[in-house]
């Protein structure tokens, strides 16, 4: 599913931001060679997060989306946002429809930054034209998207290389640790029936071995921003009332009349309901956020 996360840029904003780049473009390396901090961009603060623990003190990271009460859907970039590509070392993004923008505003100011696209280094393709875009709730890619960061970091800065695969090495360990809990997370509650409004938490699910119950024409409507068709959110309705899944999902940041009424619905019926975000809450790193998750989904399944 491709999520409505991030519209376009505007044709003024774009022409604005030209103004001010002066038609620049990144060059790999430019920063580390007059002794500067690496200059890197992220479409959104979990991959901010990441890349500034992989780079340390060596990185300056700018964060394009940060706002933990911002809709991710919609997000406008503007001439800053834009500025700051242009002057990139190294541009990380999601990929997979969830970030186009970057790419657009890459393209626009020639950028010659290399890219790290979470998407494409987990390795996850579209069956039948569908894939959940929300890699960074799958630990395994966070670790993949880590050492990529690390090795690009590397090639802009040899000198710093070292430090940088042992932050990856760091960033691993903790990973490690997540999935360890999930994997025992299966062992008890595999099979158990969840629904979400959204699928942000899919991999995660997945990862405890949990099955989604959710009609897909409601889903698919929410995240994509349309009404949800009648007989779908009948269905969904239903479903919940029914209280044969042990919890709903609901996407803090993309609310919509459809999805409140399920949250709704979902507490009248006596079922946890688990906050879930797509970018960090205010004062977490990308570790403490999706160990908060996880226990919450835990606490979910255990009552």
């Amino acid at each position: 599913m491709k999520s409505r996360l991030l519209v376009p840029l505007l044709a003024t904003t774009a022409v604005a931001a030209f103004a001010l780049t002066g038609c620049s473009s990144s060059s790999p390396g430019a920063g580390a060679a007059s002794g500067g901090a690496i200059r890197v961009v992220a479409s959104t603060d979990v991959y901010g997060d990441i890349a500034s623990q992989i780079g340390g003190k060596a990185v300056s990271v700018t964060s394009i989306l940060t706002n933990p009460n911002q809709d991710p859907h919609g997000f406008e970039a503007d001439a800053q946002t834009q500025l700051a590509i242009s002057k990139a070392q190294l541009v990380v993004e999601n990929g997979g429809g969830y970030d186009d923008y970057v790419d657009t505003m890459r393209s626009s100011v020639k950028s010659k930054a290399p890219l790290v696209n979470a998407v494409d280094v987990s390795g996850f393709k579209a069956v039948d034209g569908d894939l959940n875009e929300h890699v960074f709730y799958d630990y395994p890619t966070m670790t993949k998207v880590a050492n990529a960061i690390a090795a690009q970091l590397a090639k802009i800065d040899p000198a710093e290389s070292s430090t940088f695969f042992s932050h990856a090495a760091t960033f691993k360990t903790a990973m490690g640790k997540l999935e360890a809990q999930t994997a025992a997370l299966k062992t008890t509650y595999a099979g158990q029936k969840v629904t979400y409004t959204e699928p942000v938490p899919g991999y995660l699910f997945d990862s405890i071995g949990l099955v989604n119950a959710t009609p897909a024409a409601f889903s698919e409507a929410v995240e994509a921003g349309n009404d949800v068709p009648p007989a779908a959110l009948n269905d969904m309705l239903k479903l919940l009332a029914s209280k044969e899944v042990k919890l709903l999902a609901f996407n803090e940041q993309a609310s919509s009349p459809e999805a409140t009424e399920a949250q709704k619905a979902a507490e009248k019926a006596g079922l946890a309901v688990v906050p879930v975000t797509e970018t960090l809450p205010k004062g977490e790193d990308y570790e403490a956020w999706q160990q908060r998750n996880v226990d919450a989904i835990k606490a979910a399944l255990s009552k």
